[in-house]
Order: C-alpha cells, then structure tokens, then sequence
C-alpha cells in the first residue's frame, strides 16, 4: 500500500516499534458507535437492554476477529485505575479470577465492565513476528517508540516504553540481523528527523544539536518484559542532550538539558 501510494505521488512514510503487541485503550474493544457522544452517552445505550446486546456481540466480535486474537490471553490489561490489582493480568486470567468460562462471551462481559468503571488501558499481543521484520526491513520505514515517558515502578507500561531503540539494536541487529547497523541508525536518527524538519538534529556535524548516544554494538539490549516491565536497557554508556551528559557510565546524572521543540 505504502510503495503504491507513494507510486502515485503520495508523501507517506511508516513509523514501527519492534513488538508484536500494540497499546491503547480497552475501549478500542468496543464498537466505535457505542462510544460516540462520551462515557456518558455510553452508559445510556448500556442501559438499554438491545443496545447493550448489540455492544457486547461488537466486543466479542473485536475480541474474536481485531485486537483480541481470538484469545483472552491475549489482552494485556495494563492501567486499571479501578482495580489495580488486576494491572498486568490478562482478561483470561480476570476471567478464571471471577469463575467465568475464559472465552469470547465472558471476555466481553469483562471488556463492558471495565469500561462502565471508568475505562482503562491495555496490552494487545495481536501482531506476527514475521510481519515486524518484513515492515522493518521496508526503505520507508522509521523506528519510534509510540510511547511516553513512565515512572519506574508505576504502573504496567508498555516494554516499548523502556527499550524501543535498544531492542532493534540488540535483537533486531545483533541477533537476528534483520537490518545492519548503519541502516537500523538511520531509521532512529537522521529520516525522522528529516521527516520532522529538523534540520539540526539527527545528524553528527558541526552546527548540529548535539544529541547522541553512545552504546556498545555488542552489550545494548532491552530488558524490559510484558511480564516484568520496569527495567531499563543495557549497553547504553552515554547519553549525551543538547551538548551535556545526561547519561554518564550507564546512569542518570542530575543535568536536565532537554528542551522543548516547537514547529518553526
């Protein structure tokens, strides 16, 4: 799509982070109409006994068919404010937790209930290692994170948040040897960059940013798990930000050089 579109004299690109799970909303589980208008117009077509019917068969179709994949193991719960012990459990595992047969039906029960509390986020292990690698290898693609910045030990992130870049370096260089080195470098650095506009980021030269990482080929590596998320990678000796050392021997100094990028 993307080579046929760009073929056509469409501008698109594609940015991928190394996982075979995605991350967003419980309610991506949930009809798009059955959401329209807010939560609260959600709880009235929830107490509506049709409606209701209808919303759960959508669930469990989403469940069966989207980011459910056919499977309760497969979604992740991962922010539930409404229960926190149930954060980093799977659906099947909250399931067995209530008694419920763990299939497709009682999935979606689930899914309604989260959602009637509040809402919540989680973890959709849905993707195919080979299309990672077939995506990754493609000349448009750009590695990101999708993530966001996340306090050691709160909450049940995403690995992604912890250990994007090191994983394609480690996993996907090192070990796999999908892309080399060079290659997986420039999709991190220089093509978002040039994507973005920035002109003095991205890059080694004089007059650039000076933004850089250093890290050992042979050592980086992510170590954060869908089981266990709260780890920070491995190999990363220097983090260098707008010219002052962030990072020093592989940890934190108290600098806060970083600063915030406008559109010109």
């Amino acid at each position: 799509m993307v080579d046929s579109a760009r073929e056509a004299g469409i501008d698109v690109m594609i940015d991928q982070y190394p996982y075979t799970a995605s991350y967003t909303g419980i309610s991506v589980l949930i009809p798009a109409w059955a959401r329209a208008g807010g939560q609260d117009d959600f709880i009235e077509r929830c107490n509506d006994p049709v409606l209701k019917d209808s919303i759960l068969g959508g669930i469990e179709f989403n469940i069966l068919n989207d980011r459910g994949g056919g499977d309760l193991r497969r979604v992740q719960l991962a922010k539930t404010p409404w229960d926190e012990t149930l954060s980093g459990k799977t659906l099947h595992d909250w399931a067995m937790r209530e008694g419920l047969e763990p299939n497709a039906e009682n999935g979606a029960a689930l899914v309604l209930k989260a959602q009637l509390s509040g809402g919540g986020t989680a973890i959709y292990h849905a993707m195919d290692e080979a299309d990672v690698e077939r995506i990754m290898q493609h000349p448009m693609t750009m590695i990101a994170s999708d993530g966001r910045l996340t306090n050691l030990n709160e909450g049940w992130p995403h690995p992604r948040w912890y250990g994007t870049f090191p994983r394609v370096l480690g996993t996907y260089v090192r070990e796999k040897q999908v892309l080399d080195l060079p290659t997986a470098l420039k999709k991190m650095t220089i093509m978002p960059a040039n994507r973005l506009g920035l002109t003095d980021r991205g890059r080694l030269e004089v007059g650039a940013i000076a933004d850089i990482t250093v890290f050992n080929p042979a050592t980086v590596a992510d170590n954060s798990k869908f089981t266990d998320p709260h780890y920070y990678p491995s190999g990363i000796d220097y983090v260098i930000v707008n010219g002052q050392v962030t990072v020093e021997n592989g940890e934190m100094t108290e600098v806060r050089a970083g600063k915030l990028i406008r559109k010109k």
